[in-house]
């Protein structure tokens, strides 16, 4: 069942359509042997064609790949369907059957809002849906009832594009296959700001009749709930030199570094006469990386239609039992003092908005809130479990601390409950049922690497004498950064540091120093060479000495600091909902662990509604809420731990945004 109000926020509807002709008896036509696990956008991928090009050679093919079976692919079909832009039209015969290829980031919702189809609707013409679910490059037939609502309208040779909420300059010219810059050119309106609901030039010339209008935005109640958001996998695959060992076959080497046969022989072209002792292979530098990648699904996460009612517990510590005394004062005096109470009440609160926002949406849950009273070394998790049947919960978020949260997903290991950890920052004992949502330090500064590395610029790090640690850390694992020589005194050697930029590349300075005047030395080297260099400045961890006012902000947005966080500011509608519905029930702004008791607890409902399991939806969904994102990844020694990570920069118009 889809998520009306969810999808109300977060579904944006691109209709495309595209004059596809027939391929011509003259075409050529290539045939491929599928490989074990691939799917038809990776050989569409591969073929540089689209998946919807296979589908009309090889109808079968929307029912699944089985492996060595045959497709035929067309050849020379040029550029991929998101870039090619080049005749659009609304209009369908009456008579032809209506078809709908799916795109990139397309619901469920999105499609049948479209189309204006019933659920039901759409699924009996089309039953591998039920089945299969919805994929990408997959070729729908579309029941003959109405004509498609589109967003990008095709007035006579003239193309317009309405501005939807969070679209940017860059996701309307890449939709396109256009440039900011061409974007802008028809557009000079846009350039200090683009607005939501502005109808932009794409091709053509706009008549002179045609006046440019901004279309106001719908007033939303603060009531309605907060939307899932589906986020397309970005992690960055980076790549090592691997020589094969005696006695290593395909099976081996495919279970080791996670990937398919076929996959292997993409990499390696001279794997396809075999596997031989002292091969030079190319492989991801992380274990199950590529998988791991394809696993993920871009999907929105709606309401499902679930006959089993399915049950949520929530253990948080109220300590109710430490409480001295049962008078007002006592009671008001606790209040003011016990820092951890606090804390677990404006959690309780945002959980309580979460659960408002899931049952408005339709999300039809039971919730058990137990008092954990826990202590770091002990809590009545025992008792909890002994007493009220934890072992047919459906999910279980707490306790809060690390001893007590592994306590619970111990107890509950034989039922495989999902044990949510919701604020330990601790990585923990290997416990296959437990899901540690707080992203770990380490992996920030790793998820920072990787994004530069895929970014191919030249990476320069500035490392003061007291941070050893990184300085061995860099040398040892990030061996394509170069390390800025000091002077004897310790600060920065200025022309050594300048001899190691590169032209026409971005250099990424990573500064490693807390103190002050190395700090300044260094950002006003880096502001003194931008007139010939490309240079951003880039720090792996909260560096509290730039918060100063010896730093100069204006100086910082210049060099677009960039910096890992697993948390981020969100100004969006949604999360305006959030903040107006918590300060009417609360009359304060949430704090920080208010926003986190309303992230876990509806992530973890919404979950739930799913047709799946919870482990199924940590194993193939990524979901952001108002403060954070959820993607988890299973870890070799057991259990999962949550990666989602932001990637962030000053920008020079003094705010916080994220680098794509």
């Amino acid at each position: 069942m889809a998520l009306s109000i969810m999808n109300y926020f977060f579904v944006t509807v691109f209709a495309i359509f595209f004059s596809l002709n027939l391929v011509s008896a003259q075409e050529k036509i290539d045939k491929y042997i599928v490989g074990k696990g691939e799917t038809v956008t990776q050989i569409a991928q591969k073929f540089n064609v689209t998946p919807y090009d296979i589908y009309k050679l090889n109808p079968d093919a929307q029912k699944g790949l089985k492996p060595n079976s045959v497709l035929l692919i067309p050849k020379g079909k040029g550029k991929a369907v998101a870039a090619e832009v080049k005749s659009m039209t609304a209009v369908v015969p009456k008579q032809q059957i209506k078809t709908h290829l799916v795109l990139a980031k397309e619901t469920l919702f999105s499609i049948e809002k479209k189309y204006d189809l019933a659920d039901a609707d759409l699924k009996k013409a089309n039953p591998d849906l039920e089945k299969l679910g919805l994929q990408v490059g997959q070729v729908l037939t579309i029941p003959s009832k109405s004509s498609p609502k589109v967003n990008a309208v095709a007035k006579s040779s003239v193309v317009y594009h309405t501005v939807l909420p969070k679209e940017t300059k860059y996701s309307i010219a890449r939709l396109y296959n256009m440039t900011v810059g061409e974007l802008e050119q028809k557009n000079p309106e846009i350039i200090p700001n683009l607005t939501v609901g502005y109808e932009l030039l794409i091709k053509g010339t706009r008549p002179k009749a045609v006046t440019k209008t901004v279309v106001s935005e719908t007033k939303i109640s603060p009531v309605k709930p907060l939307a899932v958001k589906s986020v397309p996998v970005a992690e960055p695959v980076t790549y090592i030199d691997y020589v094969v060992k005696a006695k290593e076959t395909f099976y081996s080497l495919s279970k080791q570094f996670g990937l398919t046969q076929q996959q292997l022989i993409d990499l390696n072209p001279n794997l396809t006469a075999g596997v031989q002792d002292g091969m030079v292979l190319k492989v991801p530098s992380k274990s199950n990386q590529i998988s791991s990648n394809s696993a993920k699904q871009n999907v929105v996460l709606t309401k499902k239609i679930n006959s089993d009612k399915k049950t949520l517990v929530l253990l948080l510590p109220f300590n109710i039992a430490k409480n001295g005394g049962d008078t007002i004062s006592s009671n008001v005096s606790r209040l003011n003092n016990d820092k951890f109470l606090n804390m677990t009440l404006d959690f309780y609160a945002g959980a309580l908005i979460a659960i408002d926002s899931a049952k408005q949406a339709g999300v039809n849950l039971d919730i058990k809130i137990f008092d954990s009273n826990e202590s770091k070394t002990a809590s009545n998790a025992a008792a909890i479990f002994s007493n009220n049947d934890l072992a047919s919960a459906d999910a279980v978020v707490g306790p809060f601390y690390q001893a007590n949260v592994e306590k619970m997903a111990n107890l509950l290991g034989q039922s495989n409950v999902p044990v949510i950890s919701p604020l330990s920052r601790d990585a923990g004992n290997p416990t296959p049922n437990l899901y540690q949502s707080i992203v770990p330090s380490s992996d920030l500064k790793t998820a920072m690497f990787d994004f530069l590395n895929t970014k191919q610029g030249n990476i320069i790090a500035v490392i003061d004498k007291k941070r050893e640690t990184i300085r061995k850390y860099i040398s040892e694992s990030q061996k394509q950064v170069k390390i800025a020589p000091l002077t004897p005194t310790g600060g920065l050697n200025v022309e050594g540091f300048k001899s190691q930029l590169v032209k026409d590349k971005m250099n990424y300075v990573i500064l490693e120093t807390a103190n002050t005047g190395m700090i300044k030395y260094t950002i006003n080297t880096m502001v003194s060479v931008m007139s010939g260099y490309q240079v951003q400045l880039v720090i792996l961890e909260p560096n509290e000495t730039l918060d100063t006012d010896e730093i100069s902000f204006e100086n910082l947005t210049k060099l677009h600091l960039m910096y890992p966080s697993a948390t981020r500011e969100n100004n969006s509608p949604e999360a305006q909902i959030f903040m107006q519905s918590y300060r009417k029930k609360n009359k304060v702004n949430p704090s920080t662990f208010a926003i986190r008791g309303f992230d876990i607890t509806f992530d973890t409902m919404m979950r739930l509604s799913q047709d799946k399991t919870y482990q199924e939806t940590a194993e193939t969904m990524i979901t952001e809420q108002v403060e954070s994102k959820f993607e988890y990844h299973k870890k070799e020694e057991g259990g999962y731990v949550n990666k989602g990570i932001y990637i962030l920069y000053y920008d020079t118009d003094l705010t916080v945004k994220e680098a794509k």
